[in-house]
């Protein structure tokens, strides 16, 4: 039986909706998912329309085969909205709407704090039940992005996570969700990796 294409949901936990940085890297993360799934955006602010309960995502989380989260950086920590949501999740732990389904991360921020966010975050989505795909968690910095646009040193910014690193989360979702598919390809998944700084990352900065 051939394999179908994977369902994936994207959760846009931003405080913004779809107004803020999240929702600008979910248009550009749907475009590149939707070679290889069927894909689905879900914005979980509130608006003066709408307020999506627990129960009402339910059936969405249950049909997908994989996820992406998105937050923004707020002292520290993810967005309330996503606290609620984790929160509300709590007794589905271990259940099928999560057990063995990939998950991605992206996160936004000023200039610090999000891979704080992004580490704590992927261990929850871990002990709910979900797995990992390799570098499938991202940190956008808006500091990093100047110093990227702006290089007094271009070597120096080598290392740094930048938009183009989104096209290697949005695969390996996709590629984790493929091989975990009922009926799916014996074909071994095909990881792929961002640019790594294998040579100045010992390197004195300070002086």
């Amino acid at each position: 039986m051939p394999s179908r294409r994977p369902r994936l949901l994207l959760l846009n936990a931003s405080l913004a909706g779809d107004a803020g940085n999240t929702a600008v890297l979910f248009a550009r993360a749907r475009r590149l998912l939707a070679r290889r799934a069927t894909v689905e955006t879900l914005t979980l602010a509130p608006t003066a329309d709408t307020r999506l309960d627990f129960a009402a995502l339910r059936p969405k989380l249950a049909a997908a085969d994989g996820f992406l989260f998105g937050t923004g950086t707020h002292w520290d920590s993810w967005s309330s909205v996503l606290q609620k949501f984790l929160e509300d999740a709590t007794p589905t732990e271990g259940t099928a709407p999560w057990l063995g389904k990939p998950a991605a991360v992206v996160v936004s921020e000023h200039s610090t704090g999000g891979k704080g966010v992004l580490s704590r975050l992927q261990g929850v989505l871990v002990t709910l039940g979900c797995t990992l795909p390799p570098m499938s968690g991202l940190v956008l910095s808006r500091a990093a992005l100047l110093a990227v646009k702006h290089p007094h040193d271009p070597a120096a910014t080598r290392d740094f996570w930048c938009e183009a690193d989104l096209l290697v989360v949005c695969h390996n979702l996709a590629e984790a969700a493929r091989v975990t598919l009922p009926h799916a390809s014996p074909a071994l998944p095909r990881w792929r990796t961002w640019p790594v700084d294998r040579r100045d990352f010992h390197t004195r900065w300070l002086t």
